[in-house]
C-alpha cells in the first residue's frame, strides 16, 4: 500500500506570515475562511495527508496536523520547515511585495511539487500594469490601465487609482478627473496605476488552469461598496448564473493563453459592461470565491487540482449546476 501524499497547506495571514507583527482581524478571518475550506477538501481525499502552519494568536484549526512556530522563528523559517516536511505545497498569500512569488519560488527550489502557479506567472500577475499589457496583447478585453510613464488620455468622468501590486480592494482610490490622477501618479512614482471608471456589474471567474488552457468552474457576482474612503467587498454570490454573453465563456481560456504558467486555481475579476466583459485583475491563487465552490458544485475542487497532474488534464466542460452559494463578507474585506 502506497503512503499518503503529504501536503503542506500554507495561508499567509493565518499561517504565521505576520509573526512578530500586528495581526489584523479582517485578514486573519479571510485567511481562515480559505484555509479551512482547503484543509477540509484535502482531508477528504483518499491518499492525502494534509498539515498546515498556524499563527499562535489564533484559535486551533480542526481537521489536520498543525505546524506551530518555534520560539523566535521567522515566517520564512516556519514556511521552509513546512516545505521540508512535505511532498507538495499549496501556498496562498498576497501578491503584493512579491510575497506569493517568493513562496512559490522557494517550493520549486526545494524540489517539492508546487500546487499553484509558477513564480513567473505570479510575478506578471502581481503587476496590474504588466497584466493589462499581457492580456491586451493576447486579445483579452481589459479595463484600460496606465502607469506613471504613460500619457493619460483626457477622458471625462472619475478614475480609479490603485497600487500596481495591490491585492483585493487594498489601497483603491476614486478620483474626480485626469488632473487629479496625474498629480497622484507623479507623487507616488511607479507604485500606482490608473484606470478610467467603467460602469458595469462586478463579476469574477473561478478557473482551473493548466498548459495555457482553462476550465470554468464558476462565474461569481461581487457586492462592492464605497465607504470610509475605500472600496470593500461585502459579499459574493458564488456560482451565480453566468451572463448570457458568450464572450464570458471564452474569457478564462484567453486569460490562460495570455499568461503562461497559470496552473491550478486562478481567479479573474472583470466588469460585465454594456459592451461586454472587461478584465480588471488576475489572481494567481485561491480567492474567497473558492470557499463557496464545494457546496455550489458538489465537487471537491482541491481534488480537481490534484488530478491536473503534470499533463494538465482539464475536466470536460460542464453545464451550470444551478446552485448559488452566498457568502456574507461584510466583516471580511477580501477579493
Amino acid at each position: 500500500m502506497s503512503r499518503p501524499l503529504r501536503v503542506f497547506a500554507f495561508e499567509f495571514f493565518s499561517g504565521g506570515g505576520l509573526l512578530g507583527q500586528p495581526l489584523p482581524p479582517s485578514v486573519s478571518r479571510e485567511g481562515d475562511l480559505m484555509l479551512g475550506t482547503l484543509v477540509e477538501e484535502l482531508a477528504g481525499i483518499e491518499g492525502v495527508d494534509v498539515f498546515a502552519s498556524r499563527d499562535p494568536r489564533l484559535p486551533p484549526l480542526a481537521g489536520c496536523e498543525i505546524l506551530r512556530p518555534l520560539a523566535g522563528e521567522t515566517p520564512e523559517a516556519l514556511f521552509a520547515r513546512g516545505v521540508a516536511a512535505a511532498e507538495a505545497v499549496w501556498p496562498t498569500a498576497p501578491e503584493s511585495g512579491r510575497t506569493l512569488e517568493r513562496l512559490a519560488a522557494a517550493v520549486s527550489a526545494a524540489g517539492r511539487t508546487l500546487l499553484g502557479c509558477t513564480p513567473e506567472a505570479v510575478r506578471l500577475s502581481a503587476s496590474k500594469l504588466a497584466t493589462a499589457r499581457a492580456l491586451g496583447a493576447g486579445g483579452v478585453p481589459i479595463v484600460p490601465t496606465y502607469g506613471t510613464n504613460d500619457s493619460i488620455p483626457p477622458l471625462p468622468g472619475p478614475w480609479v487609482v490603485k497600487p500596481d501590486d495591490g491585492a483585493g480592494c487594498d489601497g483603491i482610490e476614486r478620483l474626480d478627473g485626469v488632473a487629479d490622477v496625474e498629480g497622484r501618479l507623479r507623487a507616488a512614482g511607479s507604485r500606482l496605476v490608473a484606470q478610467p471608471w467603467v460602469e458595469g456589474e462586478p463579476r469574477s471567474l473561478s478557473l482551473l488552469c493548466a498548459g495555457g488552457r482553462a476550465h470554468l468552474l464558476a462565474c461569481n457576482r461581487q457586492r462592492l461598496s464605497w465607504r470610509s474612503g475605500g472600496l470593500h467587498l461585502d459579499g459574493l454570490e458564488v456560482n451565480a448564473r453566468p451572463p448570457a454573453d458568450p464572450r464570458v465563456a471564452l474569457l478564462g481560456a484567453k486569460v490562460a493563453h495570455a499568461i503562461p504558467g497559470l496552473w491550478g486555481y486562478v481567479g479573474v475579476d472583470f466588469l460585465m459592461g454594456a459592451e461586454g466583459p472587461l478584465v480588471i485583475d488576475v489572481n494567481p491563487r485561491l480567492t474567497t470565491s473558492y470557499c463557496g465552490l464545494p457546496a455550489a458544485l458538489a465537487r471537491n475542487v482541491a481534488a480537481m487540482v490534484l488530478e491536473l497532474g503534470d499533463a494538465g488534464a482539464l475536466p470536460a466542460p460542464a453545464p451550470w449546476s444551478g446552485k448559488t452559494v452566498e457568502l456574507d463578507l461584510r466583516p471580511v474585506y477580501a477579493d
